[in-house]
């Protein structure tokens, strides 16, 4: 009885395991510039699976050859993805978010300001995958978070306002950084650069990166690779403290699924910076 369980379980399982394997992946590279290249192999694999089955050795050959060499190139394509997925998985292995308390406030209230102001802004705020190559092509500060500091960094009349502010813990690093642009093809005209800094940047990391939008003093929240909508003072904290305050509560899960709600909204058509 306990062989048979086993034979019927087993199967069971590795083909589920398969499923929500292939369903991530897809997922995963959907609305990013590999889905193609990822639609592309997955065509091939379903040739050489014909061709086996048809007994087309020529064919087989060939796609044989292909992918030997496929695996190196496959490496070399996916790899601002693969380094993501492996960042993810390091993210979600150590647990535990930071606490920001104060810090959280501050933010929250420069970016009111800068929003009534329509004073573009770029922050990124590091979590558990260091930003340091980012700190250091900025201007080195390392001084506490304050509301009155950060719009300092980000009034037009500073060679800083371009750039962007990069908060560890409760410090500014630095300011004035530069952010690799996302790549993604099917984002609207509308979404400017710092949007697409944002993007970029969370793209490759774990990183939590707040735009204020100079055009239309909307403020936007981007986490891996996904831009939130125009958002309002309240929302905006609690996404932040849902992604960085700790645990201490039994719902917490529940208040952490509320409070990122929009985040899991996104779809390019309708995106707004």
């Amino acid at each position: 009885m306990l062989e048979f369980l086993t034979s019927f379980w087993r199967p069971l399982i590795e083909i589920l395991f398969i499923w929500v394997l292939i369903y991530t992946v897809i997922r995963f590279f959907q609305g990013t510039r590999a889905m193609q290249v990822l639609l592309g192999l997955i065509i091939l694999v379903v040739i050489f699976l014909a061709a086996k089955f048809l007994e087309l050795n020529s064919i087989i050959w060939v796609l044989s050859k292909l992918f030997a060499v496929g695996v190196v190139a496959f490496l070399i394509i996916f790899q601002p993805e693969m380094r993501r997925v492996l960042a993810r998985l390091g993210t979600s292995m150590s647990g535990g978010f930071l606490s920001k308390g104060g810090t959280i406030d501050e933010i929250v209230r420069a970016c009111d300001h800068m929003a009534r102001h329509r004073t573009g802004a770029l922050i990124a705020m590091e979590r558990d995958v260091g930003l340091k190559s980012y700190i250091e092509s900025g201007m080195m500060i390392d001084a506490k978070v304050s509301a009155e500091l950060l719009l300092s960094l980000f009034d037009p009349h500073t060679p800083t306002h371009d750039g962007a502010a990069i908060i560890t813990g409760d410090r500014i690093a630095c300011c004035g950084s530069l952010f690799p642009l996302t790549q993604m093809s099917d984002l609207p005209t509308s979404v400017g650069t710092r949007h697409r800094a944002a993007i970029g940047l969370t793209e490759e990391n774990d990183a939590v990166c707040i735009v204020v939008s100079e055009e239309t003093g909307r403020i936007s929240v981007s986490v891996f690779g996904k831009l939130t909508k125009a958002l309002d003072l309240e929302d905006l904290k609690k996404i932040l403290e849902g992604l960085f305050k700790p645990v201490e509560n039994k719902n917490v899960f529940k208040d952490f699924i509320e409070a990122n709600r929009k985040l899991f909204q996104f779809h390019g058509k309708n995106l707004q910076p």
